[in-house]
């Protein structure tokens, strides 16, 4: 696969593509044509002695400071050096390599003013596999400057640099624009898994498959509801749920009895985020503007602003915690006799002082309580500040609320895990042959990881080759598109 630059058509399966599948980049030749006419607007502005903020003055509190024509080069290598002050932890290869295509992309735009031989060095960075140093943390998300920084001098070097391309360099959103993306995918990923896990436990818990009566659809039309309705009652297509008497309850408890209500939501939020998403991959994200054509002109603008989309990261975080809490509360209860009317943990059998898999049922407690902690909005985080003379007073906070997205989504993968093995666990002991067409193919795939836990047998030491199978989507996939 080969990914075409525009500058306004990158897609998140593109990004994706690249970050983590190595697919080759290449700049548009439309996009080489725009760039090269609107770094012909730059030039003039700088022959015509107009002041322009970051070309010919400094940046910030320095903005009332002139930059020389003669030191211009200069000054943009200072800028990037200067602002390389990121802490903490190197970001993932694919997170800065995600980072790499949508800064490309933004420069292919023409908006940042930029030479076409700038965007051309960053494409043959990525397309030679290079993955930059970049810190993780010192970004308020009001552009990331620090971690952009990283960025630029990791993958160009020593390449030179002109008027204006220091500030194009470091005043943009790329790095928390690719964390995002990345997340988001992986959230998208992780309601697919989730949606399988749950209608398992249906089929473990022998719960009322009313909730997924097809009348929900008319009588509750949300997007989401719908399609995670739909989903799992196609998870359950050809299970024993659906014959009479199947139900041990007329009323199960609210974790099973709103499943579709609750994934519903999630699905609408991620929805909101990834068009929000969609904009900001091909969206001007820097300062100043610049556009050509008949009116040409070089605008002070602050489009380095992330609210958009962190705000709508910040929203599926939120949505996702209810859920992943709701896969544990299940988890839990399948564990519990009174309530699954199965051997207390799921032993083999009643009277056993085995705990069975009840262990399990406090990891996934410690795990959703960390994930509820990393729900918290944290967009809304604006501070008065004198940094640069108080002029820098505005936050989003858009490199977090991705990280923590991601962090999240690595925590529901781990829950998703132990709920389908408990959840397989209580199958097995229910003796229900007659599983679903997505969840007889989740139980199959997670016995050929993990045995039934039988009488004397300890429980299971290592689940990760069960968490690397639901980061895989072949869980999410049982269920076909």
């Amino acid at each position: 696969m080969t990914v075409r630059l525009t500058g306004h058509s990158l897609t998140l399966d593109e990004v994706v593509q690249v970050a983590r599948n190595g697919a080759a980049v290449v700049l548009a030749d439309e996009a080489e044509r725009t760039m090269a006419g609107t770094r012909g607007v730059v030039e003039r502005a700088l022959a015509s002695g107009r002041t322009v903020y970051g070309m010919t003055t400094g940046v910030g509190a320095k903005k009332v400071a002139s930059v020389d024509s003669a030191d211009a080069a200069a000054h943009s290598r200072l800028l990037v050096l200067n602002h390389r002050v990121g802490q903490g932890p190197l970001l993932p290869n694919d997170v800065v390599r995600a980072a790499l295509v949508r800064l490309a992309n933004h420069f292919a735009s023409g908006a940042p003013g930029v030479r076409p031989e700038l965007a051309e060095a960053l494409i043959a960075a990525l397309n030679d596999g290079a993955t930059p140093e970049v810190r993780s943390l010192g970004s308020i998300g009001i552009a990331d400057l620090s971690a952009n920084a990283d960025l630029a001098d990791g993958a160009l070097g020593d390449f030179p640099l002109e008027a204006g391309e220091g500030i194009a360099l470091v005043n943009h959103n790329a790095v928390s624009t690719a964390h995002a993306a990345l997340a988001l995918a992986d959230a998208a990923r992780l309601l697919d898994d989730l949606d399988v896990a749950g209608a398992l436990d249906v089929e473990a818990f022998a719960a009322n498959a009313s909730i997924l009566d097809p009348a929900i659809d008319e009588a509750r039309p949300f997007p989401g509801l719908v399609a995670s309705r739909r989903r799992l009652a196609a998870a359950l297509t050809g299970s024993y749920v659906w014959t009479d008497d199947a139900a041990r309850n007329l009323q199960d408890p609210l974790c099973f009895r709103c499943l579709p209500q609750m994934h519903g939501a999630a699905r609408d939020a991620l929805g909101f985020a990834l068009e929000r998403l969609a904009i900001e991959l091909n969206a001007h994200q820097g300062n100043p503007l610049v556009i050509a054509g008949d009116d040409e002109r070089v605008v002070a603008v602050g489009d380095f602003d992330m609210l958009p989309l962190a705000g709508a990261v910040d929203l599926v975080r939120i949505a996702l915690a209810p859920v992943l809490t709701s896969a544990v509360e299940r988890t839990v209860k399948l564990l519990q006799r009174p309530l699954s009317g199965l051997p207390e943990g799921l032993a083999v059998r009643p009277g056993l002082p085995e705990d069975g898999l009840a262990e399990f049922g406090i990891a996934a407690q410690a795990l959703v309580a960390e994930a509820r902690l990393l729900a918290e909005p944290v967009s809304f985080h604006v501070v008065s500040t004198t940094q640069a003379e108080g002029i820098e007073d505005r936050m989003t906070m858009a490199p977090l609320g991705a990280r923590r997205l991601a962090e999240l989504c690595d925590i529901g993968s781990r829950i998703v895990a132990i709920e389908l093995v408990v959840a397989a666990q209580a199958v097995d002991l229910r003796g229900s042959t007659a599983l679903g067409r997505g969840t007889g193919v989740a139980r199959a795939r997670i016995r050929e990881l993990v045995a039934t836990l039988a009488e004397g047998v300890p429980i299971p030491l290592d689940l990760e080759p069960v968490v690397e199978l639901v980061r895989s989507g072949a869980i999410g996939q049982a269920v076909g598109s």
